[in-house]
């Protein structure tokens, strides 16, 4: 639904780029998502070069740009990371801005809950974007009324602050305010669970996914990054895009590439690795990371042959002649996120990499993990 009417004077207003409404849209399964994947990124391509510019230079997505379908295949809105801030932007083309209408998956899935929600209200066919009202996570929970129907939480515009350079004000003047609320921990999903889970929620026939199970269930399913990015790519009809073996044989999927995989060759064995007869047992799969304001590089490489099926984790620091600092942890996890045995290596005195070898059954899925965590990260089900 679109609409032909002014913002109003004293709100934000910005201009939506011609290339913003007329870029193609990334795949997805309904009309609704599609639409929804459509506004969300006109918001984004209008408010995050505004608030770099204007407030803060260094803000980032939360995510990366290439896991964002994703997200909004499922729910509204987009998150956004600034001087140790979350914000999320919820972006809407109705007329009526009498109350902000938040999905619960933002407020109520641990990893997802951000400081401030801001209602932007866009109108395509005008070209602008209006910001319109913001609040704090710990107004939406004490204020704010949830709708069970469509598992939204409500806050009536009276509890919004309209001002958006009211936001930077206060936390300037009132550091110390306590902005979030606390949240129920989700459980834990077993993994023969979320399989099924994914195998029902896949099917593109079922529109509404995110109502059709309950929350406690579908907020786990989709706080584990690698489940979402799976459920995603399922109600797409795409074949599987994490295999490593096919990785190896084809080249590095398109989606797999766009979150910064890539593949290269070993120039030298590393340490406490075997000589490499076989040409094609030195190549690596890699990716960059930035990590506390250090650039790393993640590689994953086989230890003997491809048959044995024996892998190396291994982090290092992307420029050879550096270390990876004190503290730095490099951990892996099956798919449904629990340890084992010699799972994790952690930098106890400046090391040149971090690394860890695994053994696996073929087709089995590992999740890998960074501390401090990497900008943009998310969990991801490598399978070999």
């Amino acid at each position: 639904m679109t609409f032909d009417v002014s913002p109003i004077p004293e709100q934000l207003t910005l201009e939506i780029s011609p290339s913003s409404q007329t870029e193609e849209s990334p795949a997805f399964s309904t009309s609704g998502a599609r639409w929804r994947g459509a506004i969300n990124q006109m918001c984004l391509d209008a408010f995050l070069p505004w608030l770099r510019e204007e407030q803060f230079p260094t803000a980032r997505l939360w995510t990366q740009i290439a896991a964002l379908p994703s997200f909004w295949e499922f729910v509204n809105g987009s998150a956004i990371v600034c001087d140790g801030l979350r914000l999320v932007l919820i972006p809407t083309t109705a007329i009526d801005t009498t109350e902000l209408r938040i999905p619960q998956e933002w407020v109520d899935i641990p990893s997802w809950v951000a400081d401030y929600y801001i209602g932007i209200q866009i109108n395509p066919n005008g070209g602008w974007l209006s910001v319109w009202g913001y609040t704090t996570h710990r107004q939406l929970k004490t204020k704010g009324v949830y709708d069970a129907g469509d598992r939204t939480y409500s806050l009536d515009e009276d509890y919004l602050i309209k001002d958006i350079n009211g936001l930077w004000i206060t936390r300037q003047l009132c550091p110390e305010e306590i902005l979030r609320a606390a949240v129920t921990p989700l459980p834990e999903l077993p993994l023969a669970q979320a399989q099924n889970l994914l195998e029902r929620l896949g099917n593109s026939e079922v529109v509404f996914p995110r109502l059709a199970i309950p929350f406690e269930l579908w907020g786990a399913l989709l706080a584990h990054g690698g489940w979402r990015q799976q459920l995603y790519e399922r109600r797409q009809g795409l074949s599987p895009q994490w295999s490593i073996q096919q990785w190896l044989q084809t080249g590095v999927s398109n989606l797999a590439q766009q979150l910064g995989w890539g593949i290269t060759r070993l120039q030298l064995a590393p340490r406490g690795v075997r000589s490499r007869e076989n040409a094609q047992s030195n190549v690596c799969l890699s990716r960059q990371l930035t990590i506390a304001d250090y650039t790393c590089q993640l590689r994953v490489f086989s230890r003997e042959n491809f048959t044995e099926n024996v892998w190396r984790f291994e982090l290092q620091n992307a420029n050879p002649d550096e270390i990876i600092p004190v503290g730095f942890k490099l951990r892996l996890l099956t798919e449904d996120l629990q340890p084992f045995m010699n799972n994790e290596d952690t930098a106890t005195q400046p090391s040149d990499r971090l690394y860890v070898d695994v053994e696996l059954e073929p087709g089995e899925g590992l999740v890998w993990e960074v501390e401090p965590t990497p900008d943009g990260y998310e969990r991801e089900i490598l399978r070999f």
